[in-house]
């Protein structure tokens, strides 16, 4: 436990040294009803005696996970975990699976830097997660998908909700709202790190991401269905909840291609 709170503890610090900050977690947010976002996972990093929540994810398939690349600590899938139907992380709700990781695939484009995107990773689960009633697979977007500027979409994940660093243990969701491209690509908002292939979303200063949340959903309605159109992967350092720093997500619809030759 002491070693996990030194490690999530020095990637704050590396954060607060840049202008993002790498792993975000909900603010602004309400207990989420259990069983409703079925396709929410927490990725959970350690050994078999012991694992913490580090990052949230997507279940894509019954056999893969999509998360953030930038949440991968190690290229050793041993030290990972999913949990599928997880609700409160303190207590067995009697909804979890638990699945070990086979095989990690970083996006080729990754190269470390958030503002360069490609933040992006799928997981291959060495046991597939069968229907429980809790879990479910995520429909994506269309290729190239992007939503028009105030669309409300949800952020869920078990992040900080405020800035002093307090974590919930059930899985939180709140409404934000997405800024278009032309906007959060601004000067004044997120400037040119802020590409096509990201969609922003938040900049309120009440409602975002905020630390551990990074690589969890953005859940939209969209075409008559509940869809993922975002990968969390960064906000500011300093505050999560910013005025013209909206949380940023990888774009799923630009990745659909790369998504769809592993999840076979």
């Amino acid at each position: 436990m002491f070693w996990c709170v030194l490690l999530l503890s020095g990637l704050g610090l590396i954060c607060a040294e840049e202008p993002f900050n790498h792993n975000e977690r909900v603010i602004g947010g309400y207990d989420a009803e259990h069983g409703t976002w079925k396709w929410q996972i927490s990725l959970q990093y350690g050994s078999d005696d012991w694992y913490s929540h580090i990052c949230g994810g997507t279940l894509v398939s019954g056999s893969y996970v999509m998360t953030a690349a930038h949440c991968i600590l190690s290229m050793d899938p041993s030290q990972y975990r999913v949990v599928t139907g997880e609700y409160n992380m303190l207590q067995d709700d009697g909804s979890e699976q638990y699945s070990p990781v086979a095989e990690i695939f970083v996006h080729p484009g990754w190269n470390g830097e958030l503002g360069k995107g490609n933040d992006i990773a799928l997981l291959r689960l060495a046991v597939p997660v069968y229907g429980n009633g809790y879990v479910a697979i995520a429909e994506l977007p269309y290729p190239e998908e992007m939503l028009p500027n105030g669309f409300i979409c949800y952020i869920t994940g078990w992040g900080y909700y405020d800035n002093m660093g307090s974590s919930p243990t059930i899985l939180q969701v709140s409404p934000i709202h997405i800024v278009e491209h032309s906007i959060c690509s601004r000067p004044d908002w997120w400037g040119n790190i802020a590409l096509k292939t990201m969609v922003c979303a938040g900049g309120d200063g009440v409602i975002s991401g905020c630390q551990g949340d990074s690589g969890g959903p953005l859940s939209c309605f969209t075409d008559g269905a509940w869809r993922v159109h975002g990968v969390v992967s960064y906000g500011p350092a300093g505050g999560c909840n910013q005025v013209t720093k909206p949380t940023v997500f990888t774009r799923v619809s630009f990745f659909l291609d790369w998504i769809n030759s592993l999840r076979l």
